[in-house]
């Protein structure tokens, strides 16, 4: 088995990586380019153009200076509100960031009592493997690295849907095409940037701590896993703090904007509207981009540590040692031509055609990708090779592992598509749900909650088949590799998930700004469109998570050296019950703070309207600041208890209970948080929905429930206030604790394996 065996020789695969992620890059500010055209500022138009435009722009009323003005000044505000609020809560994180490193390095180095003499290796004995205090410290160096990677990422996202949402708003004055290019070229700008960082970021890292590691792979690979732990961590706080945030205010704002003072959603006079397009961006924007990075990271980082102790990493074969991240990077090159499919290809001209537009993109890039993934196959892995086991090398081909990146790509493509079918306004169970209001809101309730647990059933058969096939080809290298092929288009899936929250924002500065009705319901069009993707992308990220927390629960299996993880022994079955617990908790504690946060934003938003004169008739300004600053203080203060549930739980029961009984904790939180966290997601969106569907009035059966104001829209925005939390805190985060609490116990699985289990020893 010599390192002939791949067609793709070493010094190519150093090449084609970083130039793809290059591309990527480029791709993404090239878009970034074609949206900065749009202007924001009023000046003159160059006499050529002018005539003919300004024949176009006379019927539209585009000309009105005032308008574009304010769509500026709103802009302006939302985003100095959330770059405030991401600045806020990084100081927080930081800190925590630094402790963790430090708690990184001690826990890690006292494995063999900070010695700096080599070691024999763990898998190979006749080597000599470098020092265990070296692998604590390049692991706290790649935990930093990949923490500032995900902050970078989300913090980028989050200013480019500042950049962009007025600009949809003034497009949308052109047609609903516009609007929508502009919107989705955004949501691209943040996908490759994104996809691009993760595998640059990654490959450097690699590189450079091989020069000091020189031919412990072994060694190699296990520090790089503190990078996914990084990137995780940040997400983390991310998710949960943006999550609250945004819930907060949007809860406040509709409870009393919509349901006791009848005024429309972003209404300018809601003094909470500024807090709640905030929120979209730091939430949905900064939260998603830092979780779908951390998925990357760590499933990159589970396969990786798999293959080190496999043959790729005994014969030093560094082709197929690297072959997750070239799947990576065809996945760059595969999106970059589904994007122009929606940009440039075709193009879209009325409202229908938005949502199709996007699912053809997920699709596409599923096609594309299967037969990149055939050709990197083939070009990059040797035809037999050994995959470490528990314990044991299998023999695998490379056509199966090719499958397994298969599998997992086309169960991401069977969830998104589930997940829209039971949350888009335009398939039977969001309209049973409107249908059900006609009775009130505790009817609305009740088909809500049932249509998302019935949502998890093919989501979960889908996970199951996956798992099945990969596992029984290439043990947990498969899953690992299954993770990341649902992944590998994650520049596509994260451009039609950051298209989201820009048109939402885009309807509700067109709303701010006084534009007309037309316009308004272009806006909602594309939004409309947009809860769907993001309910898609909740359904990937949730989906990944799974596979990627089974991938990392086996890395950690092999690290910590157990042979079995046998349910009938009480160490296990008790980690095992707990673990599902765990979910739960976390839940009641993300849904008691957005419940709280909103009850504070509701008092204030009543004091504005009962005390500033002049509000309710428009003439005199609310206070937005005031609201900005109570969803600011109520997510910083509430995401540590949740954050501090997850870090903490790995470490107290890998320190007193031991690896067996953290392998069970992992197990029963990974099994119980993917149910809860699709049906919590999937009943979020369907009654979101629901209550647009109700508004768009665009059906003979919608009119018969409508129009805004009736009692079943009523009790459908009251279905909508309550799952709002549901779908963008509890739903989205859970992904993050499943995989959070798996990368974390692989990186300290060395040292629980010698340290850990204190109350069994003492027993």
């Amino acid at each position: 088995m010599g390192t002939s065996t791949t067609i793709l020789p070493d010094l190519a695969t150093e090449i084609i990586i970083p130039v793809c992620a290059v591309v990527g890059i480029v791709f993404s500010l090239f878009q970034w380019f074609l949206v900065s055209k749009v202007k924001l500022s009023v000046d003159k138009p160059d006499a050529k153009n002018a005539f003919a435009e300004s024949l176009i722009e006379e019927e539209e009323g585009i000309n009105d200076h005032n308008i574009v003005q304010k769509c500026a000044e709103i802009q302006n505000a939302i985003s100095e509100g959330a770059t405030s609020f991401l600045f806020t809560e990084y100081q927080y994180v930081g800190i925590f960031m630094i402790a963790f490193a430090v708690l990184i390095f001690v826990f890690l180095g006292s494995v063999k009592g900070f010695s700096t003499s080599f070691q024999q290796c763990t898998y190979d004995t006749t080597k000599m493997c470098k020092p265990a205090l070296f692998t604590a410290v390049f692991s706290t160096v790649s935990f930093i690295l990949g923490a500032i990677t995900s902050v970078i990422s989300g913090f980028l996202g989050m200013k480019i849907a500042t950049y962009a949402n007025a600009r949809t708003t003034l497009e949308a004055r052109k047609g609903v095409g516009k609007a929508f290019i502009v919107a989705f070229r955004s949501g691209a700008v943040m996908g490759f940037l994104l996809a691009a960082n993760g595998l640059l970021v990654l490959f450097i890292t690699i590189n450079v701590f091989k020069i000091y590691y020189g031919d412990d792979w072994e060694g190699l690979f296990e520090a790089i896993t503190g990078y996914g732990l990084g990137g995780s961590s940040m997400a983390l706080f991310g998710r949960v703090g943006g999550g609250i945030y945004t819930k907060a205010a949007d809860v406040g704002a509709d409870l009393v904007g919509k349901v006791e003072r009848n005024i429309p959603e972003d209404d300018p006079r809601n003094p909470a509207v500024i807090a709640d397009n905030v929120g979209d961006n730091v939430g949905d924007i900064a939260g998603m981009g830092s979780d779908l990075f951390g998925s990357y990271a760590e499933s990159s980082c589970a396969a990786l540590v798999v293959a080190s102790i496999s043959s790729f990493g005994n014969t030093h074969d560094f082709t197929s040692m690297m072959y997750p991240l070239l799947i990576s990077s065809v996945g760059i090159l595969v999106c970059l031509l589904t994007t122009l499919f929606a940009t440039d290809f075709f193009e879209v001209k009325t409202v229908n055609e938005i949502e199709p537009a996007l699912k053809k993109q997920l699709i596409i890039s599923t096609v594309f990708m299967t037969i990149g993934i055939a050709l990197v196959s083939w070009i990059a892995l040797p035809y037999s090779f050994t995959i470490f086991n528990f314990g044991v090398q299998k023999e695998v081909k490379s056509w199966q592992l090719f499958l397994c990146v298969g599998v997992g790509l086309w169960a991401g493509l069977i969830i998104g598509f589930v997940t829209e079918y039971y949350t888009s306004n335009a398939y039977s169970p969001v309209q049973d749900v409107a249908d059900s209001c006609r009775t009130g809101a505790a009817t609305n309730i009740i088909f809500g909650l049932a249509l998302g647990y019935k949502s998890v059933i093919i989501p979960i058969f889908a996970i199951a088949i996956s798992i099945f096939v990969s596992f029984s080809f290439a043990a947990m290298y498969g899953i690992a590799v299954a993770a990341l092929g649902m992944l590998s288009t994650i520049a596509t899936g994260l451009a039609i998930d950051a298209y989201g929250p820009i048109s939402d924002n885009a309807g509700g500065i067109a709303e701010m700004a006084g534009m007309s009705h037309r316009i308004r319901e272009r806006t909602d069009a594309l939004d409309a469109a947009g809860n769907t993707t993001a309910a898609i992308g909740k359904g990937f990220a949730i989906g990944s998570a799974a596979l990627v927390s089974l991938a990392l629960f086996g890395a950690f299996v092999s690290r910590a050296e157990i042979t079995t993880v046998d349910v009938l022994t009480p160490k296990v079955f008790i980690g095992l019950i707990v673990g599902a617990m765990l979910p739960y908790w976390f839940s009641a504690m993300t849904m008691k703070s957005v419940g709280s946060a909103a009850l504070k934003m509701v008092e204030e938003v009543r004091r504005q309207f009962n005390t500033i004169p002049g509000l309710m008739e428009g003439t005199a300004k609310p206070d937005y600041a005031t609201c900005v600053k109570i969803s600011t203080d109520a997510s910083i203060k509430e995401m540590i208890p949740p954050g501090a549930l997850v870090m903490l739980t790995p470490l107290i029961v890998g320190i007193f209970f031991g690896v067996e009984t953290l392998s069970g904790v992992l197990a029963g939180s990974l099994v119980s948080g993917v149910q809860i966290a699709i049906s919590a997601s999937n009943t979020g969106g369907a009654w979101d929905n629901a209550k647009k569907y109700i508004e768009a009035g665009a059906s003979e059966h919608a009119r018969t429930l409508g129009p805004k104001g009736s009692d079943p829209h009523k009790a459908a925005v009251i279905g909508d206030t309550v799952g709002d939390p549901l779908k963008d805190t509890s739903g989205p985060s859970l992904n993050i604790l499943i995989k959070l609490m798996a990368v974390e116990s692989l990186v300290f699985a060395p040292f629980f394996a010698t340290h850990g289990g204190i109350l069994f020893k003492i027993l």
